[in-house]
C-alpha cells in the first residue's frame, strides 16, 4: 500500500479545525455532562480533575464519537452522555499513566500527580472511570456496554504489556504494535464503534467505524512516539525525550536498535536500562535515530496507518463528515512537521 495520503477534504494543511466545526454545538453538550458528571461533595475531586480536564486538550476521542455520529445522521441525544464516558475514560488513564511514569509535565502544565501527590491522583482517576461506569449503564445498551468496558480492560491490558517490556531493548516491532493497540487504538476504536450502535446501523458500517478508529490511534502514537525526540517541550506540552528518560522502548529506538551496529547497539541497551540517560545521550539518541532513518520510518509508518483509516472509510456516505475524519487521520501525521 502507498505511504501517501489522499485527502478527501480541501488541499491545505491538515487540521482539527473541520471536525471542531462539525461537532461543536454537541460538544459543548458533552462538556455540560462532563463538568455536571465530575462534582463531588469531596471538593478535592472536582479540583483535581478539573485541573486535567481542562487543561487544553484536544477532546479528540468524544470528538470521534461525536463526528461519527454525525457521519451516519443520528438525530438522537445519546451520544453526548457516550462522549463524555469516553473522556472519563481517557482523562483517567492519563492520570494513572502520569503516576506511572512520574510525569511533571502534561499539556504544558504540572501534572496532578505533582501538585496533589499520586495517591489523590489515582484516587481521582477511579472516580471518573466510575462515573465513565454509571454513563454507560444509564445509556442502556448493553452493547454500548460492552465495548467501552472492553476498551478500558484492553488499555489496562496494554498499559501493563508496556510497563513489563519498559527498559527492555529486546522488545520487537509486532510486540510493540500489539502494546499500542491496546493501550492507545482501542479507546478511538470504540469512541467511532458506539456511534453506529446508537445509530442502529448494521455490522458492516461498526466494522468500518471501529476500523477507521483502530487505525487512527495507532498513527496518532506513532507520531507521538517520533515527536518524542523530535520535537521541544512547548509543541508538546511535555518534557523532550521523556520516553527516552524513561527506558520506554517505542518504535524509532526499536528500529534504530535493530540497524545499529555493536557499538550502538551496546548504547541503546545501556541508555534504555538507564545507565545513560543524560541530556548528552539523548543528543546522541537523536542523533542516531536520524543516522538510521528511524524516525522517518516511524513517520511512514503512521501515515501508512492514517491511510488505512481513510479507506476504512470508503463504504460510507459523502459529505463533511466524512471529510473532516478523514483530515484527522491526516492530521494525526501532520503533527510531525
Amino acid at each position: 500500500m502507498s505511504a501517501t495520503i489522499h485527502s478527501l477534504g480541501p488541499v491545505r494543511a491538515p487540521s482539527l479545525d473541520p471536525m471542531i466545526q462539525l461537532v461543536s454545538a454537541d460538544l459543548n453538550r458533552v462538556n455540560s455532562v462532563i463538568l455536571d458528571r465530575m462534582q463531588s461533595e469531596v471538593a478535592l475531586i472536582p479540583e483535581l480533575a478539573g485541573h486535567l480536564i481542562a487543561g487544553g486538550g484536544k477532546r479528540m476521542r468524544p470528538m470521534l464519537t461525536l463526528a461519527c455520529a454525525r457521519l451516519l445522521d443520528y438525530p438522537g441525544t445519546r451520544h453526548h452522555r457516550l462522549a463524555a464516558a469516553v473522556e472519563f475514560i481517557h482523562t483517567a488513564t492519563l492520570l494513572h499513566d502520569d503516576v506511572v511514569d512520574g510525569s511533571g509535565l502534561r499539556r504544558g502544565r504540572r501534572t496532578a500527580n505533582i501538585i496533589w501527590g499520586n495517591p489523590a491522583s489515582v484516587l481521582v482517576g477511579d472516580f471518573l472511570f466510575s462515573r465513565a461506569f454509571e454513563l454507560m449503564v444509564e445509556d442502556g445498551s448493553l452493547k454500548v456496554l460492552k465495548i467501552l468496558s472492553r476498551a478500558s480492560a484492553v488499555i489496562a491490558q496494554g498499559e501493563v504489556d508496556q510497563l513489563t517490556t519498559q527498559r527492555r531493548i529486546e522488545t520487537g516491532e509486532d510486540h510493540y504494535l500489539d502494546i499500542i493497540g491496546a493501550k492507545t487504538a482501542a479507546l478511538f476504536a470504540a469512541a467511532c464503534r458506539i456511534a453506529a450502535i446508537i445509530a442502529e446501523r448494521e455490522e458492516e458500517v461498526e466494522q468500518a467505524l471501529d476500523c477507521y478508529g483502530r487505525n487512527l490511534g495507532i498513527a496518532f502514537q506513532l507520531i507521538d512516539d517520533a515527536i518524542d525526540y523530535a520535537s521541544d517541550a512547548e509543541t508538546m506540552g511535555k518534557g523532550v525525550g521523556d520516553d527516552f528518560r524513561d527506558g520506554k522502548v517505542t518504535l524509532p529506538v526499536i528500529l534504530a536498535y535493530a540497524r545499529g551496529n555493536d557499538e550502538e547497539r551496546l548504547f541503546w541497551r545501556e541508555a534504555m536500562e538507564g545507565v545513560r540517560a543524560g541530556d548528552e545521550e539523548l543528543a546522541q539518541a537523536i542523533g542516531l535515530l536520524r543516522a538510521r532513518g528511524a524516525l522517518d520510518d516511524t513517520i511512514a509508518r503512521a501515515r501508512t496507518y492514517a491511510q488505512r483509516a481513510i479507506d476504512a472509510l470508503g463504504p460510507l456516505p459523502s459529505g463533511k463528515a466524512k471529510a473532516a475524519l478523514a483530515e484527522a487521520a491526516e492530521f494525526a501525521v501532520a503533527r510531525a512537521y
